[in-house]
């Protein structure tokens, strides 16, 4: 499995952030392409826990780079000291997981998490403590269907209409978006305990089936259509993604900006007006980039 390369670095060479490679080791697939001592193949594994922080470096104290979910794919290419290197199998973002969260045997996933949180529970009645709180996004295998819950080839049970098969989607990214209003700013989140700007950005894509980069500048470069950026703000179109040098987010319509932000540590919408000015007061930053998801 070799996952995008989105873009280049400075020096021309593959972004790091989405090509596996250090001085000492490095994918098999970029042999030829990046300076490495050795270059060996992924293995691919699966998280079975309902979310992993993507780390850094092998330091569970080291900046949150991003977060796996329960059943995404993550391609392993070193693992030592309980730590596994690779990259995650939905946008290729490179990274370290811990070993213990990532197994070979979880059974291929047939649908994802369409609710913003499921659970999943022991019966298929839900009258138990769950064993497990998936976020959107999650993948899970469905073996069978009774009633309202489906069974899972991996065990315990979740309400059926929470799922959905692969290749039903969620059009309205703008909609989906909004559901995650009020949950906690997690940097380097998509969901699973908090999410970060270019991580709302990401998963309301994905439940509409269009796949983005992980961070907010790749996305800039990556997603539908560059749309000038209007000295009138009010001439931006609902669904426009506004992005800030380092920050990204939604435009709703009249004003409204919905975006994970800092500032207030949740999903938030706010005058587009007011982020301007907060943005040019606290780090001299302004709109720079305006992108149109097509048919938006």
């Amino acid at each position: 499995m070799t996952p995008p390369d989105h873009s280049k670095d400075q020096n021309g060479l593959p972004d790091p952030r989405a090509n596996p490679y250090r001085d000492d080791i490095a994918a098999d697939y970029l042999e030829g392409k990046v300076p490495a001592a050795r270059f060996v193949a992924g293995a691919e594994r699966r998280l079975g826990l309902a979310c992993a922080p993507v780390m850094s470096k092998p330091d569970a104290g080291a900046l949150q780079s991003s977060e796996l979910l329960f059943g995404e794919d993550f391609i392993v290419y070193e693992d030592k000291d309980g730590w596994a290197w690779g990259q995650c199998g939905h946008d290729g973002y490179v990274g370290y997981v811990k070993s213990s969260g990532l197994f070979s045997n979880l059974p291929e996933a047939t649908h994802w998490v369409a609710a913003l949180r499921s659970l999943v529970f022991p019966d298929n009645k839900g009258e138990y403590p769950p064993s497990l709180s998936l976020s959107m996004m999650s993948k899970v295998a469905v073996e069978e269907t009774d009633g309202d819950y489906a069974k899972l080839a991996s065990g315990g049970w979740m309400f059926a209409s929470h799922l959905a098969p692969f290749g039903e989607t969620r059009p309205d990214f703008v909609a989906t978006a909004s559901i995650f209003s009020r949950l906690p700013y997690l940097w380097g989140g998509r969901g699973g305990q908090g999410i970060d700007c270019s991580g709302l950005i990401q998963i309301s894509l994905a439940a509409a089936g269009i796949l983005c980069p992980r961070d907010s500048d790749q996305q800039a470069a990556a997603i539908g259509q560059d749309i000038p950026v209007p000295d009138d703000l009010g001439d931006l179109a609902p669904g426009d993604i506004v992005f800030f040098p380092g920050h990204v987010g939604i435009y709703l319509a009249a004003g409204a900006f919905l975006h994970a932000s800092s500032h207030d540590m949740m999903v938030v919408t706010h005058s587009l007006t007011d982020v301007v000015e907060r943005m040019r007061e606290r780090f001299d930053r302004s709109i720079n980039r305006v992108r149109r998801v097509a048919g938006n």
